[in-house]
């Protein structure tokens, strides 16, 4: 039982990475790099907000980036090319 039980686990952590054609390790790194990118923007956003003299364009700017990146990945996955 702890065989399949470890199987299960491991299927949880690699199983999307996999289907993007990445390893857990360097999907994480991704998916992190991109998260931390995500924050800067919202907080270039907020003081935006507050003046909105400062980042005109930042948000909008860093999602557009964000998407085309993460867009390219997918479509070289969907093709079984590797993802750089």
């Amino acid at each position: 039982m702890p065989i399949i039980l470890g199987l299960m686990l491991s299927r949880l952590f690699t199983a999307h990475p996999a289907s993007v054609g990445e390893t857990y390790f360097g999907h994480m790194m991704q998916a992190t790099s991109f998260g931390f990118r995500m924050l800067l923007a919202g907080i270039a956003c907020i003081l935006h907000g507050l003046f909105p003299f400062w980042f005109v364009t930042t948000g909008s700017d860093a999602m557009k980036e964000l998407n085309g990146e993460m867009s390219a990945r997918r479509e070289r996955a969907l093709k079984g090319l590797p993802i750089r």
